[in-house]
């Protein structure tokens, strides 16, 4: 198949949808890179980028508080685990190593104990505990989505593949949900991406 606005509504449909997914949220730096990763994963459905860990109501970019960019996605538990995010997630940053800026921080949000005991024992695979790592550990107590342009940053630079979506009559929103947006922004950025459609080499679209 070849990317069209009746591929784009085709694959969303028949993706899983939310009542058989889970979610989970990582802070690992700028969003962005973490957005595409994750969108190119197997199994991963959907990504959205956003702000959590901190106190101040509505962030915003440019007025971010005590939060840190995160990633969000939205994963079938039958292809690929929490656990498997989570060995992920430390093979991406330095456990022992934390940015000075809150913004910025490596945080793994374990909000169940089941959760929490999957993180440990990835941690002790890897021969630290808890205590002894800089990551934060912590529970997500709200997520706050951010602005549209923060959304499929990579996808949004590929402008014929934006169009699809605009002719396929998408919102801003609709994008951000999209689980073939997550697959292609994670595609615009250099990631294998398995899906089944007919797609031109990345970097005659990325730019930047």
């Amino acid at each position: 198949m070849t990317l069209t606005p009746a591929t784009i509504r085709e694959y969303d449909a028949q993706a899983a949808d939310r009542e058989t997914t889970d979610t989970a949220t990582f802070g690992l730096g700028c969003f962005w890179g973490p957005d595409a990763r994750f969108g190119a994963m197997d199994g991963v459905v959907r990504t959205r980028v956003g702000y959590a860990g901190g106190t101040k109501p509505d962030p915003s970019y440019h007025s971010l508080g005590d939060h840190t960019e995160v990633i969000q996605v939205d994963f079938d538990p039958d292809i690929v685990t929490y656990r498997d995010l989570v060995e992920d997630v430390f093979q991406q940053h330095d456990p022992q190593t934390q940015p000075r800026k809150t913004q910025y921080q490596n945080v793994v949000f374990a909000s169940t104990a089941t959760r929490r005991t999957a993180v440990d024992t990835v941690l002790a695979a890897s021969g630290y505990t808890a205590d002894g790592v800089e990551t934060r550990l912590e529970r997500l107590s709200r997520f706050y989505p951010a602005e549209d342009y923060h959304q499929k940053y990579r996808l949004r630079s590929a402008s014929s593949f934006l169009s699809a979506f605009e002719e396929a009559g998408y919102t801003d929103e609709e994008i951000r949900e999209s689980p073939i947006a997550a697959k292609l922004n994670g595609y615009v950025a250099g990631h294998d991406v398995d899906i089944e459609v007919d797609l031109p080499a990345p970097d005659q679209h990325a730019s930047g």
